[in-house]
This record gives C-alpha cells, structure tokens and sequence, in this order.
C-alpha cells in the first residue's frame, strides 16, 4: 500500500491587538503549538500571521482559537483587507476621548511655565483620570492579562503595570492626606501616558495604511464587471464569474479584466502599473493581453486565457504579499532579544525602585522612577523596525517593475559583488535572425535551407523560429519532420522522407564526426562577425555528412552598455555567460562595453553548465547575482546568492528566482541593488533608534532624569520616527538616488 505524502498548505490569518515583538513572538509560539504546524511567520506591521501546516486536519478554525485562546483577535480576509480601506481619522474617537480627559490635567503643569502656581482638586482629578485608567485603558489590562498568564512580557503589561502603579499612588496620598494639605498627586501621569501610547498607536496604523498602499493598488486594478460577448450581445458579468475561453469585449480607456488574447481589433495598450514602463505598447489580433492593464483608444475583443488566482496580477500580487509577510533573517534577532526584553525591564524596574529606596528617597519618588523605567522601555519600535521598512521598500519596487519575492533576496542584494548576465534575451533582444546559409559543396542552399525549416518547424527555440521565418520569406514550405528527439543544450534529431538528419550546434555536430573544414573560411568569417552558428547534416551508412551551415545575430538591447556601464561604475564585476562559441561571445561582448580580456565573458557554457559557472563565481568569495530569462536559466537563478529573472509575468520567471524584473531593461538590475541598499539601510537605522531609545531612555528614567510622562510621549514618539523613517522609501524611483558599492576585488582569471 503505497502512503500519500499531502503537500503542506499555507494560511494567511489577520490578528487584532499586537503592540511590539513581545506579541509577535507569543503569537508564534501558540501557533506553533498546534499538532501540525511547520511554521508560523507572524508580522506586526501587516497585523498577519503566514502559518504552514502539514495535516490536512489543522484547519483555519483552529489556527484561528489558538490565536484568540493566546489573547488576540483573529480576523476574516474581509476584516483585514477593510482595514486598509478605512477613513484616515478611523479608530481616533478613544483618542480624542483621551485627549479632551487628559488636557485639563496638564493645564496646572503648562501654567508652572509662566509663574501660575494652581492645582486641580483632587477628586477633579481622579474623576478626570479614572475613565482614562481603566475605561480607555481596558485594552492594556485585557492584553496583558494574557501575557502574564503564559508568563510572558508587552508593551501592554508594561502600560498596565507602570499606569496603575501611578493612578494606585495617587489615590493612596489623596485618601492618606493630613486636613489642609493639599498632596502632590500622579494621576496627571498615568492619564498622560495612556493617552500618548493611544496616540502613537493610532498614527502608526495610519502609517501602516500608507506602507499597504502597494498592495491596495494592485488589488484596485481589477474591474468588478467585464463586458462578456454571448449570444444575446454584450452582458455585463461579474469578473468571478468569468470562464476561460470567454470572449470579453473592452472598450478605450477601460482595464482589461483579465489576462487573454486579443482577437479582433487593434490598440495601445498601457501596461505601466505592472511592469513600469511608462510608454504605451502596441496589441494586434493574437497579442496577449495582462488583466489590469488599460485598452487605448480601440475597442477590442478579447478571448480569455486565465483566470482567478492564474492570472499574471493575481501572481504579482501573491509575490507582493509573500516578501511583505516573510520575515528577513535580521529580524530573527530581534525576535530574540524581544522574548528576553520585557522580562528584563521589570527587573531593572524593581532594581530602580530598590535602589532608591536604599540611597534614602521614600517611596512615592521611588515608585515614580520605576513606572517612569517601565513606560519608556515599550518595545514597540522594535517590533516594527523590519517589517514596516520591508513593506515600504517592497511596495515601492513593485511600483517600478521590480517583484521582490524572497526577503532574504532584498536583504542580500545591497552585498552583491559579481552580477552574471545570460546572453540571449537577457543583453540581447533575444530574438536572432538567419544572417547567412552557406550549403556544402554539391548541395543547393535553397532545398537545404527547406529541409532545416522542416526539422525546425515543430520548434519554440529562438534559433529554430529564425530559420522557419527565413524559410517562409522565401516562399519554402513543407511538411515537419517527424519522429523529432531533442538533445538539450545541442541539437535535435530528425527522420524526414527516410533520411535521418541532425541540426545542432557545429561542437556536438563534430563529436558525432562531422567535418565542418568544407566551411572553414565561412566560419571564421561568421565567427568575426559575432555570429552564432549550427549546421544540418545528414547520416547515412557512410557517416555524417554536411548540408548546410547557418550563421545566427541577434542585437544588443536597447540602453544594456549604459546599464552595464553604470553597474561597473557602482564597483561591481560583471560576467557574460553565453552558449555561443568565443568569437561569437566576445564579439556581442564588446558591443555591449564588457571586456574579454578582464574575464567578463564565458563562451562555450550549456545551460545545463550555466549554475557550475555560477557556483564557480562564489567560490572565490564574492557575492553573486544571477540575471537571465527565467526559463532556461533556472538552475543558475538558483544557484546564485541573488537570482534576478527577466521576465514578463509568466510563473517561470517569477518562481525560478528572488527577484524578478517586470521589464527586459538591463536597468532594473541596478534599481533592484539599489533598492535593497535603501531598504536594508531603513531597517539598520530603525533598529538603531529603536534601540537608542531604549538604551538612552531607560538609564535616564531609572537615575530620574524622564517622569511617566515624558518616558510616554518618549515611547510613543519612537514607533511614529521609526514609521516616518520606513515610509522615505516610497519616494525612490529608479535612477533618482545613487548608492555607493564598495570596490568588489577582481576575480581571478581563469
């Protein structure tokens, strides 16, 4: 009986009231308590957990009770994404509930400024600050309550605890107080803090909304409707409804709904939101079609091709969401440091408390010093340092025709050192024509370039379309061969009309015997050129024997030599990896400003020896980029330290590699090194803060240089620095800003 192994599957969950890494770490760990969880990922900007799982018995439901039963508020898809659509002023009601509560409290401390010596009554007070306290403040105690139940630290029990310790103190001197003398009361304090924490939450959610604008954007390019074509004419259908094969009419200046092939009609089709180039492209009857992209000035037919999750957007989304919900390898430090942190404050609070009470001061400044510890030392920053610069650096590379799949990609690529190219498609347009056909002697090269046309016609190869299309400008058609047995990386092998024939390239066609010296001077002469060659030969009893030999360009693409010019300026070495032979190699090498003799080109590689190559880069130390078409490419996208697939959209190119780049502009290559440098760059400088803040703050507190009030507004003013610093990045465009790479040391000749 043979056991099915089921592949694991992937949960997205929102969760409500996360305030700091301490929550993100005990939501994991009850997640990762269920039977048959793998993994959870939970992220405190996106309010949402990825959890893997392995049985098909752990159900979302019970992902959901394990994040309620750890004291937090699971929510629906449809919660979560309502979140991001809510009024900029959502959620202030509290605060500005706080705000009216609190200011007359502050009033008596603003009047000291200029000489005005005046004190709220005391049961003023306690009115005032009693509401604040456990009314405003529930949210505290309720979160809290449950991280002390599993023995566990937040910002929240550190809210609670410093709060009530001032409120509790308060009302002890008011209720202890001698006839006539009017004590000094803390109630003003406690009132404060929690409504600054309230504040600073508040401004960061609307940060937050600001680092999702990416992810809305995409979601928003999808029309509700589609104008389907049936038998009763055109109907407007929902776009969930719409079924593959569908033909769907678009008028100008509408989105395509979904991704098709254009059937009728002609138009500029604006594809800018997907892969950033801002200039319209032209549709003709059989072009394809991406759903988000907006029709010209042509009203067109469309059939569709994909739909739902299948669609080009829908992956781009997924990709979106995936780098966005990852963890970085950074943040697992911090992860660390945040399961140690809280408990670490109480006990520097209780130190502070004792060691004043030891120096002599009494109680009341004592406990004032210990509460004012246990304000400012809140780790909320530290739990959005990452996260939120990722989503601001992810979103705005998508903006630009750069997905970024694999965080670990964007927080390697700013170390890069040697970036690799695949020739064909990558550098070059990728599209080669047949620049000449030389027949052996005795052989006509009309009836032989007809013959190599029939072998190649069944053929997507770039090299065989070029022969068929050389072959249908001449008016030479016939019949496919048949019987057609490929050899990957040399050729295929073909029974027409009885004869067995072989076209490949001309190193595999000499191991099998072939004499290629009938077309010495031609090769040479081709080879000068740039070109790339194979030839057709045919086997018979008395071994191989030549036919017709085929020289193949192709042309750089537009703006590659100044890309690669500006890549060697930032320091980087670059490498062209290309199946051509040397000369051809080395010839499209120097068009494109590289430099053979600098070992920047290696001819002569299979694509099944490209990921070797690479493999051989890294091995003399240096951090390695890969850049190819996604498809042919796939073991060195992989076996790179950084794999950038150029593509448009399809699922090879955006699953074979970390990266993958929207548009085939050479460019992207140094916008994407670019944009991890910036991101990576945010995310050190957000964790600096976070940490100063704390580390500067908590001395400060502890020898009684911040009161509760300032340690809150302290505290609260460190989340909002650390948003406001994240969400500089979503003013970078490709080319605007110019990091520096340090000088990469040369690698070696081989």
């Amino acid at each position: 009986m043979t056991q099915i192994k089921n592949e694991p599957q992937t949960h997205d969950i929102g969760i409500g009231g996360m305030t700091c890494a301490s929550c993100v770490a005990r939501v994991e760990k009850a997640l990762k308590k269920v039977p048959g969880v793998l993994s959870a990922t939970v992220n405190l900007a996106t309010e949402s957990a990825r959890i893997e799982v392995a049985l098909d018995e752990v159900t979302n439901a019970r992902l959901r009770r394990a994040v309620r039963d750890a004291g937090y508020e699971p929510r629906t898809p449809e919660a979560q994404a309502d979140v991001g659509r809510d009024s900029p002023w959502a959620g202030f009601m509290p605060v500005g509930v706080g705000l009216l509560l609190t200011t007359p409290l502050v009033l008596p401390m603003l009047a000291e400024l200029w000489g005005q010596h005046w004190m709220l009554p005391a049961w003023l007070q306690f009115a005032l600050a009693t509401p604040v306290q456990f009314v405003l403040g529930a949210r505290f105690y309720k979160a809290g309550w449950h991280a002390l139940k599993e023995l566990t630290g937040n910002m929240d029990l550190l809210v609670s605890l410093g709060t009530t310790a001032g409120w509790v103190l308060s009302v002890w001197l008011w209720l202890t107080a001698h006839e006539g003398h009017a004590p000094h009361l803390y109630f003003e304090g406690s009132a404060v803090v929690i409504t600054l924490v309230m504040l600073g939450k508040w401004l960061e959610t609307r940060a937050k909304r600001q680092t999702t604008e990416a992810i809305r954007a995409l979601h928003a390019l999808r029309p509700d409707k589609a104008h389907c074509l049936g038998e009763d004419g055109e109907v407007d259908v929902p776009v969930d409804e719409i079924l593959l094969g569908d033909r769907i009419v678009v008028r100008p200046g509408e989105r395509f709904p979904l991704d098709g092939v254009l059937v009728e009609g002609q138009t500029q089709v604006d594809e800018s939101m997907l892969t950033g180039e801002p200039l319209p492209v032209a549709k003709a009857p059989g072009a394809a079609l991406t759903g988000g992209s907006i029709n010209g000035e042509g009203r067109v037919l469309m059939r569709v091709t994909a739909v739902g999750h299948e669609t080009v957007l829908s992956h781009i989304i997924r990709l979106v969401e995936d780098a966005q919900a990852a963890k970085a390898p950074i943040q697992r430090l911090v992860d660390k440091v945040a399961e140690v942190f809280v408990p670490v404050v109480l006990l520097i609070a209780l130190f502070t408390l004792g060691a004043w009470m030891v120096v002599g001061a009494d109680f009341e400044t004592a406990l004032v010093h210990a509460v004012a510890v246990l304000v400012i030392a809140c780790p909320c920053a530290l739990g959005l340092a990452t996260p939120v610069a990722i989503m601001a650096g992810t979103g705005v590379a998508a903006k630009h025709g750069i997905l970024i799949k694999d965080v670990q990609a964007l927080e390697l690529a700013h170390r890069v050192q040697t970036v690799a190219f695949d020739k064909t498609g990558t550098l070059t347009v990728g599209q080669p024509r047949l620049l000449a056909h030389v027949p052996a002697p005795g052989h006509d090269a009309v009836s032989a370039l007809a013959l190599a046309a029939r072998v190649q016609s069944g053929s997507e190869h770039p090299l065989a379309r070029a022969v068929v299309n050389a072959a249908e400008r001449q008016g030479l058609a016939g019949p496919a061969a048949q019987d057609l047995q490929a050899v990957p990386g040399k050729g295929v092998l073909a029974k027409l009309d009885g004869r067995q024939l072989m076209l490949g390239s001309l190193r595999w066609l000499q191991e099998e015997g072939l004499d290629i010296g009938v077309w010495q001077p031609d090769i040479e002469a081709l080879q000068a050129q740039g070109a790339s060659l194979s030839a057709l030969a045919e086997r018979t009893h008395n071994g191989l024997h030549a036919l017709l030999l085929m020289g193949f360009g192709d042309e750089p693409k537009v703006g590659a030599a100044q890309a690669l010019s500006a890549l060697r300026e930032r320091g980087l070495k670059l490498v062209m990896i290309s199946g051509d032979n040397q000369a051809a190699a080395e010839a499209m090498a120097r068009r494109l400003g590289l430099r053979p003799e600098a070992s920047e080109v290696l001819a002569d590689v299979l694509p099944g020896d490209k990921s070797a190559q690479v493999q051989q880069l890294r091995t003399n130390g240096q951090v390695v980029a890969m850049v190819g078409d996604g498809v042919n490419d796939a073991p060195a996208l992989a076996a790179a330290d950084v794999g950038m697939a150029m593509g448009n959209g399809t699922d090879v190119a955006m699953h074979a590699a970390g990266i993958t780049l929207m548009r085939g502009d050479v460019a992207l290559v140094g916008a994407a090194l670019d944009i991890s440098a910036r991101t990576v760059a945010k995310i050190r400088q957000n964790l600096f803060w976070a940490f100063a803040y704390n580390v500067a703050g908590i001395p400060l507190a502890a020898l009684g240089y911040l009161n509760p009030m300032m340690a809150g507004a302290a505290m609260a003013l460190s989340s909002v620095s650390v948003m406001a610093n994240a969400l500089l990045l979503k003013r970078w465009a490709p080319g605007l800003f110019r990091t520096k790479t340090r000088k990469a040391p040369a690698i070696p000749p081989r």
